[in-house]
Protein backbone atom coordinates (compact mmCIF):
# COMPACT_ATOMS: atom_id res chain seq x y z
CA UNK A 1 0.00 0.00 0.00
CA UNK A 2 1.08 3.57 -0.78
CA UNK A 3 -0.33 7.02 1.08
CA UNK A 4 -1.56 9.46 -1.16
CA UNK A 5 -3.23 12.81 -0.43
CA UNK A 6 -7.28 12.29 -1.50
CA UNK A 7 -9.75 14.92 -2.11
CA UNK A 8 -13.61 13.62 -1.83
CA UNK A 9 -14.88 17.20 -2.62
CA UNK A 10 -13.63 20.45 -3.28
CA UNK A 11 -13.05 23.15 -0.56
CA UNK A 12 -10.11 24.43 1.52
CA UNK A 13 -6.84 22.79 2.16
CA UNK A 14 -8.33 20.38 4.67
CA UNK A 15 -9.78 18.73 2.13
CA UNK A 16 -6.50 16.81 1.21
CA UNK A 17 -6.17 13.83 3.51
CA UNK A 18 -3.84 11.12 3.78
CA UNK A 19 -5.20 7.76 2.71
CA UNK A 20 -3.53 4.44 1.95
CA UNK A 21 -3.79 3.34 -1.97
CA UNK A 22 -3.39 0.01 -3.29
CA UNK A 23 -0.88 0.61 -6.41
CA UNK A 24 -0.04 -2.92 -7.96
CA UNK A 25 2.36 -4.12 -10.29
CA UNK A 26 3.02 -2.28 -13.60
CA UNK A 27 0.98 -3.18 -16.72
CA UNK A 28 1.80 -3.11 -20.73
CA UNK A 29 3.73 0.40 -20.70
CA UNK A 30 3.78 0.95 -17.00
CA UNK A 31 6.45 1.71 -14.48
CA UNK A 32 6.08 1.86 -10.57
CA UNK A 33 7.91 4.96 -9.13
CA UNK A 34 8.69 5.41 -5.57
CA UNK A 35 8.23 9.17 -5.32
CA UNK A 36 10.77 11.45 -3.40
CA UNK A 37 9.60 14.32 -4.69
CA UNK A 38 6.20 16.08 -5.85
CA UNK A 39 5.47 19.52 -7.32
CA UNK A 40 2.96 21.78 -5.94
CA UNK A 41 1.61 24.11 -8.57
CA UNK A 42 -1.49 27.08 -8.91
CA UNK A 43 -3.25 24.42 -10.73
CA UNK A 44 -3.10 22.28 -7.64
CA UNK A 45 -4.94 24.46 -6.11
CA UNK A 46 -7.52 25.48 -8.49
CA UNK A 47 -8.62 21.68 -8.65
CA UNK A 48 -9.16 21.09 -5.19
CA UNK A 49 -10.79 24.61 -4.92
CA UNK A 50 -13.41 23.41 -7.65
CA UNK A 51 -12.31 26.20 -10.07
CA UNK A 52 -11.18 23.61 -12.04
CA UNK A 53 -13.53 20.61 -12.34
CA UNK A 54 -11.18 18.12 -13.95
CA UNK A 55 -10.58 15.57 -11.38
CA UNK A 56 -13.29 13.03 -10.50
CA UNK A 57 -14.00 12.64 -7.09
CA UNK A 58 -12.67 11.23 -5.04
CA UNK A 59 -9.68 11.90 -6.90
CA UNK A 60 -5.62 12.23 -5.70
CA UNK A 61 -4.74 15.59 -7.38
CA UNK A 62 -1.23 16.78 -8.62
CA UNK A 63 0.41 17.09 -12.03
CA UNK A 64 4.46 16.71 -11.42
CA UNK A 65 6.56 14.58 -9.38
CA UNK A 66 9.98 13.07 -9.62
CA UNK A 67 11.55 9.42 -8.28
CA UNK A 68 13.02 6.28 -9.19
CA UNK A 69 11.53 3.54 -11.27
CA UNK A 70 11.09 0.66 -8.96
CA UNK A 71 9.13 -1.75 -11.47
CA UNK A 72 8.70 -1.62 -15.47
CA UNK A 73 5.61 -2.88 -17.14
CA UNK A 74 5.59 -5.43 -20.13
CA UNK A 75 6.68 -3.55 -23.28
CA UNK A 76 8.66 -0.83 -21.76
CA UNK A 77 11.66 0.33 -23.47
CA UNK A 78 13.99 2.79 -23.00
CA UNK A 79 13.78 2.61 -18.95
CA UNK A 80 15.18 0.31 -16.13
CA UNK A 81 14.66 0.20 -12.52
CA UNK A 82 16.90 2.43 -10.83
CA UNK A 83 16.62 5.28 -13.23
CA UNK A 84 15.56 8.88 -11.99
CA UNK A 85 12.73 10.14 -13.60
CA UNK A 86 10.36 13.54 -13.81
CA UNK A 87 7.03 13.59 -15.36
CA UNK A 88 4.37 15.88 -15.88
CA UNK A 89 0.82 14.49 -16.35
CA UNK A 90 -2.27 15.45 -17.08
CA UNK A 91 -4.41 12.93 -15.57
CA UNK A 92 -3.21 14.50 -11.98
CA UNK A 93 -2.16 11.38 -9.41
CA UNK A 94 1.29 12.92 -8.43
CA UNK A 95 0.40 13.53 -4.74
CA UNK A 96 1.62 9.93 -3.60
CA UNK A 97 4.52 8.29 -2.48
CA UNK A 98 4.61 5.56 -4.68
CA UNK A 99 1.97 5.08 -8.58
CA UNK A 100 1.99 3.50 -11.79
CA UNK A 101 2.16 5.46 -14.24
CA UNK A 102 2.83 5.29 -18.39
CA UNK A 103 6.32 5.05 -19.10
CA UNK A 104 5.43 7.45 -21.86
CA UNK A 105 4.61 10.46 -19.82
CA UNK A 106 8.35 9.77 -18.21
CA UNK A 107 11.83 12.59 -18.96
CA UNK A 108 14.70 10.81 -17.45
CA UNK A 109 16.78 13.42 -15.22
CA UNK A 110 20.19 14.51 -16.11
CA UNK A 111 22.97 14.21 -13.65
CA UNK A 112 23.43 17.66 -11.81
CA UNK A 113 19.75 18.03 -11.49
CA UNK A 114 18.07 17.41 -8.49
CA UNK A 115 14.66 15.19 -7.81
CA UNK A 116 13.44 18.22 -5.86
CA UNK A 117 14.36 20.90 -8.74
CA UNK A 118 13.57 18.70 -11.44
CA UNK A 119 9.80 17.86 -9.76
CA UNK A 120 8.86 21.24 -8.49
CA UNK A 121 10.18 23.20 -11.64
CA UNK A 122 9.42 20.40 -14.53
CA UNK A 123 5.84 22.19 -15.04
CA UNK A 124 7.41 25.81 -14.44
CA UNK A 125 10.12 25.61 -16.41
CA UNK A 126 8.36 23.89 -19.54
CA UNK A 127 5.68 26.62 -19.45
CA UNK A 128 8.60 29.17 -19.06
CA UNK A 129 9.91 27.95 -22.57
CA UNK A 130 7.19 27.19 -24.23
CA UNK A 131 5.78 30.92 -23.97
CA UNK A 132 8.97 32.11 -24.44
CA UNK A 133 9.72 30.52 -27.68
CA UNK A 134 6.09 29.13 -29.33
CA UNK A 135 3.64 30.80 -27.80
CA UNK A 136 5.51 34.67 -28.59
CA UNK A 137 8.58 33.72 -29.85
CA UNK A 138 10.59 36.73 -28.07
CA UNK A 139 13.38 38.70 -29.70
CA UNK A 140 16.07 40.38 -28.42
CA UNK A 141 15.92 44.04 -28.25
CA UNK A 142 11.95 43.67 -27.23
CA UNK A 143 10.39 45.21 -24.46
CA UNK A 144 7.92 42.54 -22.13
CA UNK A 145 5.56 42.74 -19.00
CA UNK A 146 6.35 40.48 -16.54
CA UNK A 147 2.89 40.32 -14.13
CA UNK A 148 4.15 38.91 -10.51
CA UNK A 149 7.70 38.83 -11.64
CA UNK A 150 8.63 36.96 -8.11
CA UNK A 151 6.31 33.70 -8.92
CA UNK A 152 7.73 30.81 -10.15
CA UNK A 153 7.05 30.97 -13.59
CA UNK A 154 7.64 34.89 -12.88
CA UNK A 155 11.27 34.49 -12.19
CA UNK A 156 12.18 31.76 -14.96
CA UNK A 157 10.45 34.29 -17.68
CA UNK A 158 12.87 36.84 -16.36
CA UNK A 159 15.84 35.61 -16.12
CA UNK A 160 15.04 33.55 -19.62
CA UNK A 161 14.24 37.07 -21.44
CA UNK A 162 17.03 38.89 -19.91
CA UNK A 163 19.57 36.05 -21.37
CA UNK A 164 17.73 36.39 -24.75
CA UNK A 165 18.01 40.22 -25.04
CA UNK A 166 14.80 41.60 -23.96
CA UNK A 167 13.99 44.58 -21.80
CA UNK A 168 12.06 43.09 -18.65
CA UNK A 169 9.72 44.82 -17.14
CA UNK A 170 8.37 43.25 -13.75
CA UNK A 171 5.66 44.14 -11.28
CA UNK A 172 6.02 42.35 -7.38
CA UNK A 173 4.16 43.53 -4.30
CA UNK A 174 6.97 43.85 -1.77
CA UNK A 175 10.15 45.77 -1.93
CA UNK A 176 11.97 42.08 -1.03
CA UNK A 177 10.19 40.55 -3.74
CA UNK A 178 12.00 43.56 -6.25
CA UNK A 179 15.55 43.06 -5.11
CA UNK A 180 14.42 39.09 -5.97
CA UNK A 181 13.65 40.07 -9.40
CA UNK A 182 16.25 42.41 -10.03
CA UNK A 183 18.87 40.23 -9.07
CA UNK A 184 17.04 37.61 -11.60
CA UNK A 185 18.00 40.62 -14.50
CA UNK A 186 14.82 42.42 -14.14
CA UNK A 187 15.36 46.22 -15.86
CA UNK A 188 12.84 47.50 -13.95
CA UNK A 189 10.05 47.13 -11.42
CA UNK A 190 6.64 47.86 -10.94
CA UNK A 191 5.40 48.14 -6.60
CA UNK A 192 2.10 47.24 -7.74
CA UNK A 193 0.34 48.32 -4.70
CA UNK A 194 2.00 51.67 -4.41
CA UNK A 195 2.41 52.21 -8.50
CA UNK A 196 0.13 52.63 -11.64
CA UNK A 197 0.64 49.75 -13.79
CA UNK A 198 -0.41 51.23 -16.93
CA UNK A 199 1.53 55.10 -16.63
CA UNK A 200 4.38 53.07 -15.18
CA UNK A 201 4.56 51.18 -18.32
CA UNK A 202 4.09 53.79 -20.87
CA UNK A 203 6.58 55.88 -19.21
CA UNK A 204 9.36 53.28 -19.00
CA UNK A 205 8.83 52.58 -22.81
CA UNK A 206 8.39 56.68 -23.70
CA UNK A 207 4.47 56.16 -24.59
CA UNK A 208 4.80 53.01 -26.54
CA UNK A 209 3.95 50.22 -25.02
CA UNK A 210 5.60 46.79 -24.62
CA UNK A 211 5.59 43.81 -27.41
CA UNK A 212 3.74 41.14 -24.69
CA UNK A 213 2.62 40.61 -21.56
CA UNK A 214 2.87 37.79 -19.60
CA UNK A 215 -0.14 37.56 -17.41
CA UNK A 216 -0.34 34.64 -14.51
CA UNK A 217 -2.75 36.78 -12.24
CA UNK A 218 -5.84 36.84 -14.39
CA UNK A 219 -9.00 39.34 -12.81
CA UNK A 220 -7.00 41.39 -11.35
CA UNK A 221 -4.66 42.28 -13.61
CA UNK A 222 -5.95 41.35 -17.17
CA UNK A 223 -6.87 44.25 -18.06
CA UNK A 224 -4.03 46.38 -17.08
CA UNK A 225 -1.87 44.14 -18.77
CA UNK A 226 -4.06 44.69 -22.09
CA UNK A 227 -3.71 48.60 -21.29
CA UNK A 228 0.28 48.31 -21.12
CA UNK A 229 0.48 46.64 -24.89
CA UNK A 230 2.23 48.95 -27.86
CA UNK A 231 0.54 48.30 -31.47
CA UNK A 232 0.48 44.78 -32.58
CA UNK A 233 1.44 43.78 -29.31
CA UNK A 234 0.86 40.45 -27.85
CA UNK A 235 -0.91 39.43 -24.08
CA UNK A 236 -0.33 36.00 -22.78
CA UNK A 237 -2.69 35.07 -20.02
CA UNK A 238 -1.60 31.88 -18.67
CA UNK A 239 -3.20 31.53 -15.51
CA UNK A 240 -5.86 33.29 -12.62
CA UNK A 241 -4.00 32.88 -9.36
CA UNK A 242 -6.81 35.87 -8.73
CA UNK A 243 -9.72 34.27 -10.36
CA UNK A 244 -11.12 34.09 -13.30
CA UNK A 245 -11.12 37.20 -15.92
CA UNK A 246 -14.29 38.65 -17.03
CA UNK A 247 -15.85 38.58 -20.78
CA UNK A 248 -13.83 40.85 -22.45
CA UNK A 249 -15.40 42.71 -25.90
CA UNK A 250 -13.24 41.43 -28.76
CA UNK A 251 -13.82 45.41 -29.84
CA UNK A 252 -10.91 46.24 -27.45
CA UNK A 253 -8.34 44.85 -29.34
CA UNK A 254 -8.79 47.32 -32.20
CA UNK A 255 -6.79 49.52 -30.00
CA UNK A 256 -3.97 48.38 -31.26
CA UNK A 257 -4.81 45.90 -33.55
CA UNK A 258 -3.46 43.56 -30.63
CA UNK A 259 -3.50 39.61 -29.55
CA UNK A 260 -4.82 37.66 -26.54
CA UNK A 261 -4.45 33.82 -26.07
CA UNK A 262 -4.80 31.91 -23.19
CA UNK A 263 -2.28 29.06 -24.18
CA UNK A 264 -2.06 25.77 -22.07
CA UNK A 265 1.57 23.91 -22.14
CA UNK A 266 0.14 20.70 -22.75
CA UNK A 267 -1.34 21.40 -25.89
CA UNK A 268 2.35 22.60 -27.12
CA UNK A 269 3.73 19.58 -25.36
CA UNK A 270 1.84 17.05 -26.40
CA UNK A 271 3.93 15.33 -28.68
CA UNK A 272 6.87 13.79 -26.75
CA UNK A 273 9.55 14.59 -29.31
CA UNK A 274 8.25 18.31 -28.25
CA UNK A 275 8.06 17.67 -24.53
CA UNK A 276 11.48 15.87 -24.07
CA UNK A 277 12.61 18.92 -26.24
CA UNK A 278 11.15 21.29 -23.83
CA UNK A 279 12.72 19.50 -20.70
CA UNK A 280 16.46 19.40 -22.57
CA UNK A 281 16.29 23.33 -23.10
CA UNK A 282 14.96 23.69 -19.28
CA UNK A 283 17.77 21.22 -17.84
CA UNK A 284 20.42 22.57 -19.99
CA UNK A 285 19.24 26.03 -18.96
CA UNK A 286 19.99 25.16 -14.94
CA UNK A 287 22.63 22.90 -15.72
CA UNK A 288 24.54 26.04 -17.15
CA UNK A 289 23.77 28.59 -15.12
CA UNK A 290 21.02 30.45 -17.63
CA UNK A 291 18.54 29.83 -14.86
CA UNK A 292 19.91 30.22 -11.52
CA UNK A 293 16.32 30.06 -9.97
CA UNK A 294 15.17 30.52 -6.08
CA UNK A 295 15.74 27.18 -4.38
CA UNK A 296 11.96 25.36 -3.81
CA UNK A 297 10.47 26.26 -0.46
CA UNK A 298 9.96 22.48 0.83
CA UNK A 299 7.20 21.01 3.02
CA UNK A 300 6.92 17.73 4.53
CA UNK A 301 4.52 15.46 2.41
CA UNK A 302 2.04 15.44 5.39
CA UNK A 303 1.97 19.51 5.58
CA UNK A 304 0.04 19.96 2.13
CA UNK A 305 -2.67 22.04 3.05
CA UNK A 306 -0.08 24.59 4.54
CA UNK A 307 2.13 24.80 1.62
CA UNK A 308 -1.34 25.53 -0.40
CA UNK A 309 -2.11 28.08 2.55
CA UNK A 310 1.03 30.12 2.02
CA UNK A 311 0.67 29.76 -1.92
CA UNK A 312 -2.68 31.70 -1.77
CA UNK A 313 -1.50 33.79 0.95
CA UNK A 314 1.57 34.91 -1.16
CA UNK A 315 3.65 34.00 1.48
CA UNK A 316 6.34 31.97 -1.12
CA UNK A 317 7.67 32.65 -4.11
CA UNK A 318 9.14 30.55 -6.46
CA UNK A 319 9.01 26.54 -6.75
CA UNK A 320 6.75 24.60 -4.12
CA UNK A 321 7.27 21.22 -3.48
CA UNK A 322 6.49 18.15 -1.16
CA UNK A 323 9.43 16.10 -0.06
CA UNK A 324 7.92 12.50 0.44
Amino acid sequence: MAKALVMHEAGGPEVLRVEEVDVGDPGPGEVRIKQTAIGVNFHDIYVRSGLYKTLPLPGIPGLEAAGEITAVGEGVEGFAVGERVVYVSGNYGAYADERRISADTLVKIPDGVDEISAASMMVRGSTAHVLLHQVFPLQAGQTILVQSAAGGVGQLLVQWAHHMGATVIGTVGSEEKAELVRARGCDHVILYREEDIVERVRAITQGEGVAVAYDSVGKDTFYASLDCLAPLGHLVNFGQSSGPVEPMPVSLLARGSNTVVRPMRGHYTRDPKERDATAAAFFEALKSGVLTPEPPRVYPFEQIGQAHQDMEDRLTSGAVALKV
